[in-house]
Order: C-alpha cells, then sequence, then structure tokens
C-alpha cells in the first residue's frame, strides 16, 4: 500500500488527491454532518527537559520564564470554559522533572470534585517521561491516573514516527516504538484516544507515508483511535528550526487528502484551522476532513511560534454550512450534544 500511496501523492493532480478523499470521507459519513467541540487547551507548565527543536512554548527549569499552573488557577480556567458551554479540557503540559506523579492524580481528583468536566489529557510522551522518572511501567502509570479521573488521551508528540527523525528533532522524548506502545496500552485500558502527525520537519515523504501506515496497523489491532489530526511545523520562535521553510496551503490540503485514504479504519479526521487558518480549513472539508476541531478557548503551543487563529460558534457554523454540510457539536468520542449554546 505505502508505494500506491506515494506513487498518487506524487503524481495525482491536487484535485484527483481531495476527490479520492472527499469520496472515502462520503463513505464513512454519508450524514453531511461536520462536527465540532468546545474545549479549552490548559498547559499545565511549560517546563520541560525534551529540548524539542520545534517547541517555541517550553522554558528550561532554570528559566526564570518558567511556571506550573495552581489547581485553583486550573480550576478556574475549567470554570470559564463551561460557561461557554464547553464540554471538555486538553491538559498537557512539558516534561517537568519537579512535579511528584501524586499531584497530577490529585489533580485529576481536584478537577473531578470541584469542576467536573471530560478530561482529554497527557500524552504518551509525558506517560513515558513519568514512567522512567517515578519508576513505574506505563500500564501502571495510566491505571493510576484513570482511577483518579483521566477520561481520554490525546496523540500529541507522535511528530513523525520514524525513529531517524525523531532522533534529528526530539531526541529525547520516548521514540516512535513507545509512543506507539503507550497507546496501545492505552486503548487496552479502554481509554479512546486521538492521533496526530507534525510534519515538514525535515521529513522525507515516505517517513509520512510509513507513520500513516503505523497508525493504521495500531488502530487494525486495536480500533482505539477516535480521530487523526495534522499540521505543518510553526518554524518561528523555536530553537533550532526557525530557518526552516514554512509549507503551504497545497502540502497542507494534499497531506490530509493522504491521510484520509491512508486511515481507511480511522473514523473521523480533524481540519487544523488553528495553524491553517479559517478558510483553509473550510476547504479541508473537501479533502477528506469531517471534523472542523475545537472551539480552541486557549491554546499556547502553537501561539507561541507566531501564529495565532481565533473563532467563534458562530464563524465555524457559518463556515461549515458555506462548504455545503450541517454543523453539529460533539463530545470527545464524537456523540453528538443535541442541545445548543451560543458563544
Amino acid at each position: 500500500m505505502n508505494r500506491d500511496l506515494l506513487e498518487f501523492y506524487r503524481n495525482a493532480p491536487l484535485l484527483d488527491l481531495g476527490a479520492e478523499a472527499d469520496r472515502i470521507r462520503r463513505e464513512m459519513h454519508p450524514d453531511g454532518i461536520v462536527t465540532y467541540i468546545v474545549d479549552r487547551n490548559i498547559n499545565y507548565t511549560n517546563v520541560c527537559v525534551a529540548d524539542c527543536g520545534f517547541c517555541a512554548f517550553y522554558r528550561r527549569p532554570q528559566d526564570g520564564a518558567g511556571w506550573t499552573l495552581s489547581y485553583e488557577q486550573i480550576g478556574a480556567k475549567i470554570d470559564e470554559v463551561k460557561a461557554l458551554g464547553g464540554v471538555q479540557i486538553l491538559i498537557q503540559g512539558g516534561h517537568n522533572p519537579y512535579i511528584p506523579f501524586d499531584w497530577y492524580l490529585d489533580l485529576l481528583r481536584y478537577i473531578k470534585a470541584h469542576h467536573p468536566i471530560h478530561v482529554h489529557g497527557f500524552s504518551p510522551s509525558e506517560v513515558d517521561f513519568w514512567s522512567t522518572l517515578y519508576r513505574m511501567d506505563a500500564r501502571t502509570v495510566i491505571r493510576e491516573l484513570v482511577a483518579a479521573g483521566l477520561d481520554s488521551i490525546p496523540g500529541a508528540g507522535g511528530e513523525i514516527l520514524v525513529q531517524r527523525v525523531r532522533d534529528r528533532v526530539a531526541k529525547k522524548k520516548a521514540s516512535a516504538e513507545r509512543w506507539l506502545e503507550v497507546m496501545e496500552i492505552a486503548h487496552q485500558e479502554g481509554l479512546r484516544t486521538s492521533c496526530t502527525m507534525m510534519y515538514g520537519i525535515g521529513e522525507r515523504l515516505e517517513d509520512r507515508i510509513e507513520h500513516l501506515q503505523r497508525l493504521r496497523d495500531l488502530q487494525a489491532r486495536t480500533g482505539g483511535f477516535t480521530a487523526f489530526i495534522c499540521w505543518p511545523l510553526q518554524p518561528e520562535n523555536t530553537p533550532s528550526m526557525s530557518a526552516m521553510p514554512k509549507t503551504d496551503a497545497v502540502e497542507y490540503l494534499r497531506t490530509i487528502a493522504l491521510a484520509r485514504i491512508a486511515l481507511d479504519n480511522i473514523p473521523n479526521v480533524q481540519a487544523s484551522w488553528v495553524t491553517m487558518g479559517m478558510k483553509l480549513g473550510q476547504i479541508a472539508l473537501h479533502y477528506g476532513c469531517n471534523d472542523f476541531g475545537s472551539l480552541m478557548i486557549e491554546e499556547n503551543v502553537v501561539s507561541a511560534a507566531n501564529t495565532t487563529h481565533r473563532t467563534t460558534i458562530g464563524e465555524i457554523e457559518s463556515l461549515i454550512r458555506g462548504a455545503g454540510f450541517e454543523p453539529r457539536r460533539r463530545r470527545q468520542n464524537y456523540e453528538l450534544i443535541e442541545e445548543a449554546v451560543a458563544v
């Protein structure tokens, strides 16, 4: 399959790639609905020792600009998103070696007791970091997080799941094999997760296709992925990749279409308007995407690289309708929400 995909990507006109991706989307989602979610991305700390070359957000432990939010600050952010009709928080942070594991467990218990909401949190890279730091196996880490209140896991930290690429841009972070292993354990433990790809970090097209194939293979074993999201590197302000050229809109559309074609066993593909802008997010709905992502009340990591797009529910719904679809709000598991809350 990989060779066929490579040839199709290289040789097919953009509109042909889009048409095939759109055909698959229509087969999987014949109802004409495009979903979105109201949530908030809460970064609990920016202190990190992973030293990823593409990250403009993190600060080293001794950096005076490093911070970790209190439970009360996190709770206030949750109350704000709930007041706007939010149904989920996406919570993740840096690899901070000074936070004890009980802090995360107590945070989840605090959220569930005082600010109850679906917690979509803690990437495979964070789970792997804690497993090493606290000398616990990954399954135990996940089980303890779930017992404390974790509901699902985001696909962050995947970048490109080819070790040669990861060794160059994120050598200290979970390996490609480990990222996949943690995801498989999460699925075995009953968690649903998303999966991602960040491209434009110096990888080859063959590496992107290998990445997609590895996600497809894991999904065939577990069925645990709810959705796929991809976006290009935002190089501005990054430690070692600021000179990398930004990829363009055409490459995004070709890449998201390729993903929809390759990942025919992952039910949902999300448009990345946060990095690509609203109009391109709208166009992506005809290149395989059936989900418009999140209202994204707060976002810090991409914004640190000077890429900031903001929107409202009204604009999201208008863009979805303008593309010829019916907008519907959803939960993390893609269950549709019947009630409507204006934001």
